[in-house]
């Protein structure tokens, strides 16, 4: 700290210069001097006894042990020394106490320290010393002290002594002591004495501003004469506790402050209530009310109290809301009357009291206004009320809402009155008609949890809505008329606050609710607003806390019918190891994600960070544990090589087997293409169960930035299928005009480009593997964005696929949904069998783990009021995964018994050394043997080797017959020929097999 010398000690500052040039280090200059009071006990004096205060401005501790503080007259050098101890923390004040005067003023707060300094109340000089030795000096060199103020005249300062003090007085360094600029005057101010000490409240420099109390009172409450009411009061401090609360106005019989509940903790919110009797005569009466805090802050809010006649009615609520969408009294003032039936965060609803008995016109009204007004009233008054009509359109809103706006006057006629709810049903075909209405509806289920944790909101229905094109063809009649039906039959259950939730609202105990649980009995007012998703909607604010049923508990993953191969079709929801912070799994930095040929941070999706990763890594890897299938086609996995997904697969072999370094799971190596985008999609499976076939395929044309994988298996019995994941083109970043925009048919955007993928798929891509793999049982799944009956999947199954959920869920009566948005489900991940493989599928299902579940639940941490995280598999993804059990048949059947085969003898041909002859095969079936035969010839002697095998089966060689069919009694001959060593005779048994090896 640079310390400025006064204009009087001019002459002296090449000596102090040079001294503090001599002198050690200046120790730490983070403390200061905060405050001088030297008028203490004198007449008039604010307290008994002189002080000075310390502040440490600084942002680490200091410690005080060996300093002092010193204190010498205006002009004099010499200086009084008391002695101080103790740690001071950033922002932390220190009392020292010097001596008192003779008179009887109030004591001083607890100090820290004690002295008897006797200081001038008027003028002097004090110095905070790093030792305990005097100053020896009447104008001390720099650097001999850690800070010094100079009041009134005296002769010595940090630029300019500051003003005179008084008995009344003191001097204060400027913002709490955090102010200093190394000049007295402009640092400190004269005004009256405020000590601080340790135990104050920090004022931790640097430090955002301390924030005040906000009071929220309501500026009138209006009564009407002989009537009591109250208004609410509250008050909030963001770094403090409220409490306290007083009246500070005249008293008034029959007005009080009752009910205060103190905040329970730093930014909690203290509540009260103003009374009003009603004894009090007619008359207006300014009302004040003062909240304090825990650090001496306060705030105060003024209310004025009518009580008078109320204005008389202009109009009914019916009147009001009239038969149309719209109020036929919009833009007009209105004095009307009804009872209060709830209070939600942005006004109130009022209903008539008796209605107009027209089902067209609306009983009741919301009230858009100020918490302050929603605080004069309380539900069960009945109140009138003067506002402006107005029509609300929320952004993109197909209708608008009736409100009274700009409320001008509020009047409490009446309390403790009971509207009883009308009981409407869904679908309904306008709730305009009740809009603003308490009403009542019977059961209804659960139908969306998407914005639960982010704005309270559940969206329920009748029933569980599907979407159109999920069952019907885009654009026929029943199509159109289930779009419209659906429309209908929704409201959205809303928690009242129009805000975030700090709670989420309407989970059971064990942290969840589901899409498909029901609520019946629901009670609540009509409102209408922006929902979740954008868009608007009708909302039910409810007055009795819903019951929910669990009417769709979770459930373990799918039981199928047994097969020899489960395949499942899993989204893993951007399963990333670079995440969106530019850090890695490894725990690198800077880090990016390839897209369209650039690497940047901003192209990874999925988990913020490494905690979020180890937390979506438990979810699906429960998932995947659970489902326990042969081998898994998996969507949006990083876009990184095989990185990524042998870390999935790394985690999950650790799960089945912990520490045991078993590998029940393995990456099928991928193809040569995976694609431009930043996600792929990819395969895993069990070595044990299946063997693979040749290499992965991929369709790396233009149409794909996500091409589809092909990888052939063989299964344990020798038979084969070919699975090919896909992934198509999502629904969302609509593009404005063209082919591929939505063309409000009800399969979204992007659907011309998703059918040119699918008709690839079946006519070019296809056709390759099944070259490839010599079979043309083939089984196609994975996230096609497409529901079930849209244009996409009618391309596919018109060449002959055939829809193994529609067969087998639907089929038994079930909905058939992955997926769940605006409140309709349907599925977007499918499992399409070729004509070959449909035979062999044995059952498929959906597992409802993820679809049903609140999107709250998820790995996620940021943006949400409570974590409820587990790592249980529920809500490891936003699409829930197909199951599918195949019973694959071997490609050959011993027909042994149905053949007598008769060898010839052996001749030896010395030339090639072979020993040939021939085998007769005689069908002694009644029945032709259809071809190709396989011949085992099994049980050779050592050193004998059939040397026409045509191939070896489990160590048995064998001859392919390579006929069309062995008819009943027909004989077939097949030649044999064979080297040996040793003297051992050729001999062998027969095994005779339909089909292919």
């Amino acid at each position: 700290m640079k310390k400025i010398l006064p204009p009087p000690a001019r002459t002296t500052i090449a000596a102090a210069l040079l001294g503090a040039l001599a002198a050690p280090a200046m120790a730490d200059s983070s403390v200061v001097i905060s405050q001088v009071y030297g008028g203490g006990g004198n007449s008039g004096a604010k307290y008994q006894n002189d002080f000075i205060e310390l502040f440490n401005r600084g942002n680490t501790p200091v410690d005080l042990s060996g300093w002092s503080v010193q204190y010498a007259s205006a002009s004099g050098g010499t200086w009084q020394v008391t002695a101080l101890s103790k740690v001071l923390q950033p922002g932390q004040y220190y009392l020292v106490q010097e001596a008192a005067g003779s008179g009887s003023s109030p004591a001083l707060p607890t100090v820290d320290a004690t002295g008897t300094i006797p200081m001038s109340a008027s003028a002097g000089k004090v110095a905070l010393v790093a030792g305990t030795a005097a100053l020896s000096s009447a104008s001390p060199a720099a650097g001999s002290f850690v800070d010094l103020v100079g009041f009134g005249s005296a002769n010595y300062a940090e630029g300019t002594a500051t003003g005179a003090l008084s008995n009344s007085t003191a001097a204060l360094r400027a913002n709490g002591g955090c102010t200093d600029t190394d000049n007295n005057s402009a640092d400190f101010s004269v005004t009256a004495p405020t000590p601080r000490n340790t135990a104050s409240p920090l004022n931790v420099c640097g430090a955002p501003p301390q924030p005040p109390i906000v009071a929220t009172c309501p500026a009138n409450l209006a009564l009407a004469l002989g009537v009591n009411g109250s208004a609410d009061l509250s008050a909030t401090d963001a770094d403090g506790i409220v409490n306290s609360a007083v009246l500070t106005s005249a008293a008034v019989p029959g007005i009080s402050l009752v009910n205060f509940l103190a905040a329970n903790a730093a930014g909690g919110t203290a509540t009260a209530n103003l009374s009003v009797a009603a004894s009090v005569p007619a008359g207006t009466y300014p009302v004040s009310i003062k909240f304090s805090n825990n650090q001496s802050q306060e705030a105060s809010c003024a209310i004025s109290v009518t009580v008078a006649a109320p204005a008389a009615v202009t109009h009914t609520i019916p009147q009001i809301q009239g038969e149309g969408d719209s109020s036929p009294y919009a833009n007009t003032v209105q004095t009307t009357e009804g009872v209060v039936t709830a209070k939600v965060g942005s006004g109130f609803f009022i209903q008539d009291e008796n209605g107009d008995g027209n089902p067209n016109t609306s009983d009741g009204l919301f009230v858009f206004t100020t918490a302050a007004n929603i605080g004069t009233v309380q539900v069960g008054d009945r109140i009138r009320i003067t506002g402006t009509v107005s029509e609300y359109t929320p952004t993109a809103a197909t209708r608008s809402y009736t409100e009274l706006t700009n409320v001008s006057a509020i009047a409490k006629l009446a309390g403790g009155i009971s509207i009883t709810p009308t009981n409407v049903a869904l679908p309904h075909p306008n709730l305009g008609q009740v809009e603003g209405m308490l009403v009542r509806f019977g059961k209804l289920t659960v139908s969306q949890l998407e914005f639960l944790g982010s704005r309270g909101e559940i969206t329920l229905s009748s029933g569980r809505l599907e979407i159109a094109s999920n069952r019907y063809r885009p654009g026929t009649p029943e199509a159109v008329a289930q779009a419209a039906a659906n429309q209908l039959n929704q409201i959205i259950l809303d928690d009242g606050i129009f805000v975030a939730p700090t709670t989420i609202p309407y989970l059971t105990e064990d942290g969840s609710l589901r899409a498909g649980d029901s609520v019946s009995n629901l009670t609540g007012v009509v409102d209408f607003g922006a929902k979740g998703g954008g868009g608007a909607g009708f909302k039910l604010q409810p007055t009795e806390a819903p019951v929910f049923s669990q009417d769709n508990p979770r459930t373990d993953a799918p039981a199928l019918v047994p097969g020899n191969v489960k395949v499942a079709s899993a989204n893993v929801l951007n399963y990333f190891t670079t995440f969106t912070n530019g850090s890695n799994d490894q725990g690198q930095t800077g880090q990016g994600c390839l897209l369209d040929g650039k690497v940047l941070a901003s192209n990874c999706r999925g988990a913020d960070n490494l905690n979020e990763f180890n937390r979506q890594t438990a979810k699906i890897v429960g998932e995947l544990k659970a489902i326990n299938a042969d081998v898994y086609g998996l969507m949006e996995i990083q876009n990184s090589g095989e990185y990524t997904v042998t870390k999935l697969v790394d985690a999950l072999n650790e799960a089945i087997s912990p520490g045991t370094g078993i590998k029940t799971y393995a990456v099928v190596p991928k193809p040569a293409a995976t694609g431009t985008d930043a996600i792929r999609v990819a395969m895993i499976y069990k070595p044990a169960a299946l063997t693979l076939v040749g290499g992965a395929l991929s369709d790396a044309d233009a149409i794909n930035n996500r091409p589809p994988m092909a990888q052939t298996f063989k299964t344990v019995n020798g038979a084969k299928f070919s699975l090919v994941v896909n992934h198509l083109k999502s629904k969302g970043s609509c593009p404005a005009s063209g082919a591929n925009a939505d063309q409000g048919d009800g399969q979204s955007c992007w659907n011309a480009q998703r059918i040119q993928q699918a008709q690839r798929l079946v006519n070019a891509f296809v056709p390759q593997v099944v070259a490839a793999a010599g079979d043309a049982k083939v089984l196609l799944i994975g996230d096609f964005n497409s529901y079930g009956h849209e244009d996409p999947i009618a391309a596919i199954t018109a060449t002959g696929y055939v829809n193994q959920l529609e067969r087998f869920v639907r089929g038994s009566g079930n909905m058939p949904y992955s997926f769940v948005f605006n409140g309709e489900a349907g599925y977007l991940d499918h499992a399409l069998a070729s004509a070959a493989l449909s035979p062999q599928v044995v059952d498929a299902a959906e597992w409802h783990n993820n679809a049903d579940e609140p999107t709250v639940l998820d790995y996620n941490t940021d943006g949400k009021p409570q974590d409820k995280y587990t790592s249980a598999p529920y809500r490891a993804s936003d699409h829930d995964p197909v199951v599918i059990s195949l019973n694959l048949q071997a490609p050959y059947t011993d027909v042994s018994a149905s053949i007598k085969a008769v060898p010839s003898g052996l001749t030896y041909a010395r030339l090639s050394g072979q020993w040939s002859g021939t085998l007769s095969i005689t069908n002694t079936s009644g029945a032709a043997l259809n071809g190709p035969l396989q011949i085992a010839l099994s049980g050779l002697p050592a050193g004998v080797t059939l040397v026409n095998a045509s191939g070896n089966r489990s160590g048995v060689p064998y001859i392919t017959a390579n006929t069309g069919s062995l008819a009943a009694g027909a004989t077939l001959s097949v030649p044999v020929s064979f080297t040996k060593t040793g003297s051992a005779a050729i001999s062998y048994t027969t095994q005779v097999y339909s089909g292919t090896f």
